[in-house]
């Protein structure tokens, strides 16, 4: 069959790694893909947001499934515009209609959902620009620190977590007065702080069955030592160390079972990916937030350890039929690590050619802020290069991943030389 994946980083170049590999995969596209994707599929120059030409290159080149890679296409309706395409309408959208996708397009609809199913979480109350002072209020009633959330999609940014109640009403002001988020400021969900551990779970589901895919941790700070900025993602290991067979048993029991049973009772149809956001408190899971696509980092370790074909699971989960496939997990490790421009997250400066990626036999070269240029390979992003490895530990597959990384350069590279360092 022909497949479409829709997106440009390192979690797209992934699945374009592991697609590629399935004997059911005839022709592979990415739009708009980068440099990595261009060696094993062809790159279309259409952008996520482009619904109509997205459905014009569905059509014209006779596009089975698509692969929807980030969140915001989703929670804009891409599902739906194609499933509404008469032309279209067989076609397979490995992602949620805008309904669903409300789970991460809204933290206020995730939290109704979390509350209306039973599914553990922090207590928490959402505040408009005309209750503002309700907001203040319960500031007093809580105890610091406070976490405030923009309710819509802030490109990861909408979150702050403050330990001073006067910085934290003026926070507040700020992003329902002064719209320090924009739109996704327009309401902002104010909860109590949880003490614990984050990991990242995931399932692919049809709507109706699940399939529990590798977990992971990843490490969003700029600064060694978890300091600093939040990025997109600065590494990620592949299982959390701290998962016990029992936690995962917890999981599926307390979060991911009540979701997709609330799937059923709201009469959401669901197919595609769901990443769950946790934070285990003592021994129990909190679910911090729903994203409705796979992450970025985790993409990159949670895909290689995937032993069975993705393609043939994309397509069970596209036709409802999960339950009669199995999925088989690598039991090696696996460790990523960012190469990220100098500056970032703040400014930083693009067109730096790439140097060695080419040297890398140890471990998967990632691509993501990176494109072709004259023959070379050049940076066009924030986060670049994630490199990937495996072992028979975390400890392993990091000291594979930064022996790579010594092989690979560019002016101002920068990347975090204690990914795992809390495990």
């Amino acid at each position: 069959m022909n497949v479409l994946i829709l997106g440009s980083g390192g979690r797209e170049h992934a699945f374009a790694y592991k697609i590629r590999q399935s004997l059911l995969c005839k022709n592979l596209y990415v739009a708009p893909g980068n440099s990595g994707t261009s060696k094993i599929a062809s790159n279309l120059e259409i952008q996520v947001n482009q619904f109509e030409q997205i459905a014009e290159a569905i059509k014209n080149l006779n596009i089975s499934l698509v692969v929807v890679g980030p969140e915001v296409p989703l929670v804009n309706g891409l599902t739906d515009f194609i499933k509404g395409n008469k032309d279209l309408k067989d076609t397979i959208v490995i992602g949620p209609n805008k309904h669903a996708a409300q789970l991460e397009g809204s933290k206020d609809f995730a939290k109704d959902f979390l509350n209306r199913h039973n599914i553990p979480t922090a207590s928490h109350k959402t505040f408009t620009a005309e209750n503002i002072n309700d907001a203040f209020f319960y500031i007093d009633e809580m105890k610091a620190p406070y976490v405030l959330k923009a309710d819509g999609l802030a490109a990861g940014k909408g979150v702050l977590i403050i330990d001073n109640p006067d910085e934290a009403k003026n926070e507040i002001h700020e992003m329902l007065i002064n719209s320090k988020f924009g739109d996704a400021s327009k309401s902002v969900v104010v909860e109590e702080f949880l003490d614990g551990i984050e990991l990242s779970c995931f399932v692919i589901s049809d709507g109706q069955d699940y399939k529990l895919l590798p977990s992971a941790k990843d490490y969003k700070r700029i600064g060694e030592g978890d300091t600093g900025l939040n990025t997109g993602g600065m590494g990620a290991v592949s299982p959390p160390t701290f998962l016990t067979k029992e936690f995962t048993e917890k999981v599926e029991q307390q979060v991911i079972q009540p979701t997709i049973e609330g799937f059923k009772k709201d009469n959401i149809n669901y197919q595609g990916f769901i990443f769950f956001g946790l934070i285990k408190v003592n021994d129990d899971p909190y679910v911090i937030e729903y994203n409705v696509r796979m992450g970025d980092p985790e993409s990159e370790v949670v895909l290689p350890r995937i032993k069975s074909d993705l393609l043939e699971l994309l397509y069970a989960a596209g036709n409802g039929n999960l339950k009669d496939h199995n999925i088989i997990i690598d039991d090696k490790k696996a460790a990523t690590v960012f190469l990220v421009s100098g500056g970032y997250p703040e400014q930083y400066e693009k067109n730096k050619e790439i140097f060695g990626l080419d040297s890398v036999v140890d471990s998967l070269v990632f691509h993501a802020g990176a494109k072709c240029e004259d023959a070379k390979v050049k940076t066009n992003g924030g986060r670049v290069i994630a490199v990937t490895s495996m072992g028979n530990s975390v400890q392993e597959a990091l000291e594979k991943s930064y022996n790579s990384i010594k092989k690979i350069s560019f002016e101002k590279m920068y990347y975090r030389k204690d990914i795992g360092f809390d495990l």
